[in-house]
């Protein structure tokens, strides 16, 4: 069975808890900090994510291990409005907070495997795998 730990989101606070679990994790795997930085920032991005625009949701940090590969998986879900549209979310330099619009293809190019599972009023899960190397 896989190890794996969450926090729940609801404030800027857990965002940060979110980001230290994270990292924890990542350390116990056996990355360096270059990757760990990557891994603390798509979380950043992800739980942010959840706290404006479904208000409430979940990521949970998973231990991975295919035949002897190590890696982490960052599941960030909600029961949140779900994204109207992936593919607009997906572009370099879009941006619905007024930010700088790195956010969602940003997090796909710091971690080696990306998806978006989305249901318009039901929410969305996006998972994000980061492997050992």
């Amino acid at each position: 069975m896989a190890y794996r730990s969450s926090v729940d989101i609801h404030t800027e606070w857990d965002i940060v808890a979110a980001r230290q679990l994270g990292r924890n994790e990542a350390k116990k795997i056996g990355f360096g900090t270059v990757d760990q930085a990557r891994i603390t920032t798509a979380i950043s991005e992800l739980a942010r994510n959840i706290y404006l625009y479904a208000g409430t949701g979940k990521i949970e940090i998973e231990r991975l291990n295919e035949k002897g590969i190590f890696g982490i998986a960052i599941i960030a879900s909600d029961e949140g409005p779900g994204i109207a549209d992936v593919r607009k979310v997906m572009e370099d330099g879009f941006s619905t907070s007024g930010g700088l619009g790195a956010g969602m293809p940003g997090v796909k190019r710091l971690m080696d495997d990306f998806r978006i599972d989305t249901e318009k009023g039901k929410g969305t899960t996006i998972t994000a795998i980061k492997w050992l190397r």
